[in-house]
């Protein structure tokens, strides 16, 4: 997040050539309950699923010293160019066959930050779902989760598995892989599956031009007496006011 970002060659996207892959905060906070509940019930097992290019690895196996059993790779160079409908078809696909009990998905992601892709594969599987869920509570086959509203209003939600969950900001703090837990992780499954496999929709809408936003003018600093600054600050607004209902 302390890059440096620019616009990619196709004016499409921004340029990664020189960013570094990190997990997506809010999928940390997925991950870090579905570790919870497999601790939880003792006989769980974890799958943790990343789209993209070969770079996606490396934070997936961070995923997977923090307690995920197995890691899938949908091995996509041009998913930056997918729209998050595009994006769901892709993973309900994967999921479709392998009843799942429970899917935590982030509440949304870093990058385009559309919070749709959780909720769409839910639509997409025939499954419930609960949104931006800040507290997470399992007890024999049923949940009651706490989902932030608008306003930093909570609601409680109680539903049967199996189900979709999205995650935000506050659910758990997210471990720490240890050293003996990372190299556990390199023993572990790393699948790989061409998104040609899986991708089954067409896009609903197309990214056409990425670009930052216009710089605005300066602001303006007065100096002087604090008595002679208020006179000038009125006249000031009274001059803006004007212009503005002209």
């Amino acid at each position: 997040m302390e890059s440096k970002f620019k616009v990619d060659g196709a004016g499409t996207w921004y340029d990664t050539t020189d960013l570094a892959w990190r997990m997506n905060e809010y999928d940390e906070y997925a991950i870090e309950q579905a570790v919870q509940l497999k601790e939880q019930v003792g006989d769980a097992d974890v799958t943790v699923l990343c789209i993209g290019s070969d770079r996606v690895k490396e934070p997936m196996k961070k995923a997977l010293a923090m307690g995920c059993d197995r890691g899938v790779q949908v091995a996509d160079d041009a998913v930056s160019g997918k729209e998050p409908f595009e994006i769901a078809s892709i993973i309900a696909t994967f999921a479709r066959d392998k009843n799942f009990d429970v899917i935590f998905t982030g509440m949304q992601s870093q990058d385009r930050g559309s919070a749709q892709v959780g909720v769409l594969v839910a639509e997409m599987l025939n499954l419930p779902s609960v949104s931006t869920v800040v507290d997470f509570s399992y007890q024999d086959g049923g949940v009651t989760a706490k989902r932030e509203l608008e306003g930093g209003i909570k609601a409680i939600v109680k539903l049967k598995t199996p189900a979709l969950f999205t995650c935000q900001l506050g659910l758990n703090t997210p471990r720490y892989p240890t050293l003996p837990n990372i190299m556990k992780a390199k023993k572990k499954e790393l699948l790989s599956i061409p998104v040609g496999d899986l991708l089954q929709a067409d896009p609903r809408q197309q990214t056409t031009t990425v670009y930052f936003p216009e710089k605005k003018g300066g602001g303006l600093v007065l100096e002087g007496d604090v008595a002679e600054l208020a006179g000038q600050l009125v006249q000031i607004l009274k001059e803006k006011t004007s212009v503005l209902s002209r």
